[in-house]
């Protein structure tokens, strides 16, 4: 039976690495199964041991840090309270028709009873607010002129 190259098993290294982020869902394993691929390349073109794992270390690690700066410039998503992406009644309007001493109310909203928390400055008014938030059962809400 023939052994298997250096290129085999860099190529075989890199595929585990691609299982266990497909398992783990964490895009980091891929930059460094580039890294692996970059040493299975440098072992097809003949390159030494040594240089194999430096070009393996160097590519995996200059990946690794390219992913981690492009995810760190980019926007923060707002939390799933409040992401209209995530829940379509953000940024809905409710009417409010009287509002308690610890700034709550009661009012119906799609067919249901919820309960409404003022998010704002002083007491809030009788009338209509925008969904800001939703919280477990209650929903918070603004003025409409602080809905964005």
């Amino acid at each position: 039976m023939e052994a298997w190259t250096a290129a085999t098993w860099w190529w075989i290294c890199a595929g585990v690495l691609v299982a266990a982020e497909l398992a783990t869902g964490t895009f980091y394993l891929l930059m460094i199964a580039l890294g692996m691929g970059a040493g299975a390349i440098a072992a097809h073109l003949g390159a030494g041991t040594t240089a194999q794992i430096v070009g393996a270390a160097v590519v995996g690690a200059a990946a690794t840090a390219a992913w981690h700066l492009w995810r760190y410039r980019q926007p923060r998503s707002a939390p799933f309270q409040s992401n209209r992406d995530v829940n379509l009644d953000i940024g809905e309007r409710v009417r409010v028709d009287a509002w308690g001493a610890d700034r709550t109310a009661r009012v119906s909203y799609r067919g249901a009873g919820w309960t409404v928390v003022f998010r704002g400055a002083g007491m809030p008014a009788p009338g209509e607010y925008a969904i800001a938030a939703i919280e477990g059962s209650r929903l918070v809400v603004t003025s409409l002129t602080e809905v964005r």
